[in-house]
């Protein structure tokens, strides 16, 4: 499911509707995957989504929407989620033998 989102330090951000399936799934379920559309260059991102309920941190999230976006994902009423990685795997398909490579975080 495609999604706009920010990084912000180190975690992902995105809003989803909290009745849309993407937002139940995430609240019976954290456990998130997400990847960037070029698929000759992915990036493939694993960890768990949680909702922000931070204000400060909702606030810099806005703050890299505006900029990338010109909006604010707060007036929609729905939920903020941080994505912050646990796995990242990355390659170059031209070069998938020499390029692929993946990193754990704890």
């Amino acid at each position: 499911m495609p999604l706009w989102g920010v990084w912000v330090d180190d975690a992902f951000y995105f809003s989803t509707g909290r009745k849309s399936r993407k937002g139940q799934n995430l609240v019976a379920n954290a456990s998130c995957i997400i990847t960037n559309d070029a698929g000759e260059e992915a990036v493939i991102v694993e960890g768990e989504a949680k909702e922000v309920e931070s204000a400060a941190t909702l606030e810099r999230v806005a703050k890299a929407y505006k900029k990338k976006y010109k909006m604010d994902p707060r007036v929609m009423n729905e939920p903020i989620f941080g994505l912050r990685p646990s796995k990242v795997f990355a390659f170059i398909e031209k070069s998938f033998a020499k390029s692929a490579t993946r990193w754990q975080f704890k």
